[in-house]
């Protein structure tokens, strides 16, 4: 189908749209919503983007988490039964912070990769799965990490370079340059690197916009297979930031957007939806085409948006049980992309 042929869907032909996701989803999902239990860790702060929707940036040194303070994160996971610990930070920080440049020489470090590629392996000393998400990285980064993450994520957010352009959300922001994005999902797919991606929606992209970057993704997933989930994630103003009162996408928009996620992405290709942006829709939001609801933390915050609680693990169950659906807890590599990983991780999950 055409970006016509699906704009005409959202105009003309919603009905049909919503049978088609839902239809897709059952078939393919049943009842089934997955989730994983995770640990978030944010590395450090400093980045060298400025997005102006941005809450999670800072400049402060102190944000890094050291060696030490690692062994503490990896004890608590541990105490929490979280399999995953997804590891997080604003990017390439040593392009812009010297303080950030000293941080790392401090512990014998030439990059915020390789620092993270450490405390991936003593991660999985502990029997924890990392799953990295640091922004956009080359081929040899990524060839790196893949030895220590048993998945990595990099949202799109989207693909339109217009939103890279003065008086827009990603102006002065290298690293959201939708080249730059799309060349490391594609990167990890030449690498086979079980990958999540997304979309951000409500920054100012317009529904053409939001339909491209669905295709460019299903077309990187389509010729790579690599890609096991896609994010679509409501924009949610932060009070500390330029766009924070930038309003947020319409229901409306968001769940047609969930739907045309699934309508468009190859049917085994999750599509989740972040439950504590979401809390009063998850049900609608399921049978819009969503099935899996991310990272769940009974300990940490959700780090990007951190007004926004995540839901209790079992009062959500119950909840979703009430309405016909059954939470299951996965790991952040899906059973289908583990024969992607070396076999010192295959033997790491076995042990589980």
């Amino acid at each position: 189908m055409s970006i016509e042929e699906y704009l005409n869907f959202i105009e003309n032909e919603q009905c049909d749209l919503l049978v088609k996701a839902n239809e897709i989803r059952f078939n393919t999902y049943s009842n089934q919503v997955t989730f994983s239990r995770n640990y978030f860790v944010p590395v450090t702060r400093q980045c060298r983007n400025n997005c102006t929707y941005c809450s999670f940036s800072n400049s402060d040194v102190s944000s890094w988490v050291t060696p030490s303070q690692f062994q503490i994160h990896l004890a608590e996971a541990k105490k929490n039964n979280c399999f995953e610990l997804l590891l997080t930070m604003g990017e390439k920080p040593e392009e812009r912070y010297e303080s950030a440049r000293q941080f790392l020489k401090r512990y014998d470090f030439n990059s915020s990769t390789e620092y993270v590629a450490y405390l991936c392996e003593l991660a999985l000393e502990k029997k924890i799965l990392p799953h990295s998400n640091l922004g956009v990285l080359d081929y040899e980064e990524l060839s790196v990490l893949k030895t220590v993450n048993v998945s990595m994520g990099l949202m799109l957010e989207s693909s339109s370079s217009r939103l890279l352009k003065k008086g827009m959300p990603h102006f002065n922001s290298l690293g959201k340059d939708p080249v730059k994005r799309l060349e490391t999902i594609e990167n990890a797919g030449k690498l086979k690197i079980p990958f999540t991606t997304g979309i951000l929606v409500g920054i100012g992209e317009t529904w053409k916009e939001r339909i491209q970057s669905l295709l460019d993704i299903r077309y990187l997933s389509k010729k790579y297979d690599h890609i096991q989930e896609v994010i679509v994630q409501n924009f949610n103003p932060q009070s500390n930031t330029l766009m924070k009162n930038h309003p947020p996408p319409s229901e409306r928009d968001f769940l047609l957007t969930v739907a045309l996620a699934r309508l468009i992405l190859p049917s085994n290709v999750s599509i989740q939806v972040p439950p504590n942006l979401n809390i009063q829709r998850i049900v609608k939001a399921l049978t819009y085409g969503a099935n899996d609801l991310g990272g769940i933390s009974p300990v940490t915050p959700d780090y990007i948006n951190p007004n926004e609680p995540w839901p209790n693990e079992y009062e959500l169950k119950q909840h979703l049980k009430q309405e016909k659906f059954a939470l299951i807890q996965r790991l952040p590599v899906y059973t289908k992309y583990i024969k992607y990983l070396s076999k010192e991780l295959k033997n790491i999950i076995n042990q589980l």
